[in-house]
């Protein structure tokens, strides 16, 4: 009698526990989906604002160097780098999640 009630007590415990990861996998893959989902417009939205700060950086550097300032170059180079640090990061974090 003992054994019988044992083995229906795990067989019970067993389906509930396979129940419960199953609807825990479709919560992790709707998780996973919805997060990808958001990659395409972040990725558009940071080679935006990396669009932006170049034009802003040229405008800068032009005004600099129209100026006569010595340091010209150094804002150029720091402008610049700061551009291809934002699409290499998009582009790296994209390929990373997805």
């Amino acid at each position: 009698m003992r054994k019988r009630i044992l083995l229906a007590f795990l067989g019970a415990s067993a389906a509930v526990a396979a129940s419960a990861q199953g609807q825990g996998l479709a919560g992790i893959n709707e998780a996973t989906s919805l997060m990808t989902s958001y990659f395409d417009p972040a990725t558009k939205l940071c080679y935006a604002i990396g669009a932006v700060l170049g034009l802003v950086g040229g405008i800068k550097t032009y005004s600099k160097f129209s100026s006569g300032d010595p340091d010209t170059s150094k804002t150029a180079a720091s402008w610049f780098f700061a551009c291809i640090f934002l699409i290499v990061a998009a582009t790296i974090l994209r390929s990373f999640f997805l």
